[in-house]
């Protein structure tokens, strides 16, 4: 006996988890009060059913699908007559062998909402991608999630400040912001061909110790480089 539709997918998910499958929502029914209609939700495998082609006319040969037509099927619908929701077994055979680890499946990797603030909110202050990682593994032993949902969070977090802006003209408002002492070159009237920005506080070192310049050049080719140049 469950209190909400919720704790049931909670419960069936939990469950699925440790078993080595991932439990998703086949069909649902919210209609309560139409005539010959009533609320459930039918619950399977990510596996379930068969691919299906978008468009008919389109075949590739070189694909392939995690569909298999699992027929592992569960059921949940409220109690007739008092509350809450009762779950039934409609068929607990799989018809392929149980997954030694959720890593890869696409639901199982799924981030949540409070994982995906955590993760807006450390890369705000300069974390790097596999530090967050680690904190969200400390938080949660069992996540499946990999470093391309924390890429994936993270490009959509940028794109969320920049709104319309392109990232060029979105770094030209930063360095506004910042005072940063910058200038650029375009080519064509709209497309910048160089640009070069100075830290305000580079500027002060400068005409502070004018005798020594330090220049770091960074640069990948098969392994990381570095080039140190003293001048003075």
């Amino acid at each position: 006996m469950f209190d909400s539709r919720d704790d049931v997918l909670q419960w069936a998910r939990s469950v699925a988890h440790e078993n080595g499958f991932v439990a998703v929502i086949i069909w649902f029914d919210t209609n309560i009060g139409s005539r010959g209609r009533a609320s459930f939700v039918l619950i399977g495998r990510e596996r379930s059913d068969k691919y299906r082609c978008r468009k008919e006319e389109f075949v590739r040969r070189d694909t392939g699908t995690r569909k298999c037509r699992c027929s592992f099927k569960l059921c949940g619908k409220p109690v007739v007559g008092g509350q809450g929701w009762m779950v039934k077994l409609m068929c607990g055979i799989h018809n392929h062998e149980l997954a030694k680890s959720l890593v890869g499946h696409p639901y199982a990797e799924r981030l949540t909402k409070a994982e995906k603030t955590h993760i807006a909110d450390m890369t705000k202050s300069m974390v790097k991608p596999r530090n967050i990682m680690l904190t969200l593994k400390e938080q949660n032993a069992n996540s499946c999630t990999t470093m391309k949902q924390i890429y994936n969070t993270r490009s959509a977090y940028y794109s969320s400040i920049r709104w319309s802006d392109t990232e060029m003209q979105h770094l030209m408002k930063l360095l506004e912001r910042d005072q940063y002492i910058h200038w650029h070159r375009l080519k064509d009237e709209d497309v910048v061909r160089d640009i070069f920005w100075c830290h305000p506080d580079v500027v002060k070192l400068v005409n502070a110790y004018n005798l020594v310049f330090l220049i770091d050049s960074t640069y990948k080719i098969g392994t990381d480089s570095h080039c140190l140049i003293l001048l003075g």
